[in-house]
């Protein structure tokens, strides 16, 4: 992905994997291609032959602040069969145009208003739509909120990002996938099992915490059919905001539930006093069972890297 920087603010990067507090409203310039390519979709390195944003499932973490302007551009490689495009859950523009498809060797640009804070989902919007999320082409928009951090909104010790999706091995057969058959597992960051060595002895991978510390999780469910019961196991969440909108607020959840394309920020706080783990599942025990479970480890040695910056994401 291709990163440029705003003539108002040279110093501030258009993709941000960090957020640090009220800022002012700035262009953000962002350049994606779509890629066909083929990508591990679990731990011991099984290749799919998917279709993407920037060669990852899920694609890049884009992350802006409410009022920021959207410069975007995608570029459909020369090399690539089918037709692509970008759907920004984020953005109010017009269907039949922003977010037409775009031929291979074909580029488009648009841009829009990052007008709401919270978290979003992006996807291709080309048909059969359903065909393109499921081989891979979706990913997050985080738009934080303009007057920064509040009571409301605490600062958290550590972010996480992870967006599920459903696998479907037999990628050809969009006519399956519309019906939910065939489904094989579940991805969380692009694999499963990702962050779960418990299940997975293949798994290297799991977040991390110090007891005691605020994680904030942005979770996307990105499953093409199915919704999601978000649920950290040995633990509550502290808070939860709906689409990710400071505004939109709920305490003490056991279990959130998230339709298809649906995204929230999750927080946890884990007991200060000793060491905890918790899974964050989802509590559909089918996509949980095919992969929907990431480990949490709260502890002492906890990485102090790990949540912050560029590393939101596990790759």
């Amino acid at each position: 992905m291709t990163i440029m920087k705003s003539a108002l603010a040279m110093a501030v990067a258009a993709i941000l994997t960090g957020y640090t507090g009220a800022a002012l409203a700035k262009t953000v310039k962002v350049t994606m291609h779509a890629n066909e390519n083929s990508v591990a979709i679990d731990n011991k390195g099984t290749k799919y032959p998917a279709w993407t944003f920037d060669g990852g499932i899920p694609g890049p973490v884009v992350r802006v602040t409410e009022g920021d302007v959207v410069e975007f551009e995608l570029v459909n490689d020369g090399t690539n069969k089918e037709s692509h495009s970008m759907d920004f859950h984020a953005a109010i523009v017009d269907v039949l145009n922003e977010f037409a498809p775009v031929k291979p060797g074909e580029t488009k640009k648009f841009k829009f208003d990052a007008k709401y804070p919270g978290v979003f989902m992006y996807h291709c919007g080309s048909m059969p739509m359903h065909q393109h999320i499921a081989r891979g082409m979706y990913g997050i928009v985080i738009v934080d909120p303009k007057e920064g951090y509040s009571d409301r909104y605490p600062k958290p010790d550590r972010e996480y990002v992870l967006v599920q999706g459903q696998f479907f091995p037999n990628a050809d057969d969009h006519h399956a996938i519309m019906e939910n058959q065939g489904w094989g597992g579940t991805l969380i960051n692009g694999k499963m099992f990702h962050y779960d060595p418990v299940h997975d002895p293949n798994a290297s991978q799991v977040l991390e915490a110090k007891p005691g510390e605020r994680v904030r999780i942005f979770y996307v469910n990105a499953n093409v059919n199915l919704p999601a019961a978000i649920h950290p196991i040995a633990g509550v969440w502290d808070r939860v905001y709906a689409n990710g909108n400071p505004k939109n607020v709920v305490y003490g959840m056991a279990t959130y539930q998230l339709g298809v394309s649906e995204a929230a920020t999750l927080d946890i706080v884990s007991p200060a006093d000793r060491p905890t783990n918790n899974a964050i599942v989802d509590h559909t025990m089918g996509a949980a069972m095919r992969g929907a479970i990431t480990v949490l480890m709260n502890k002492p040695d906890a990485d102090p890297k790990a949540g912050k910056g560029n590393l939101i994401v596990g790759r």
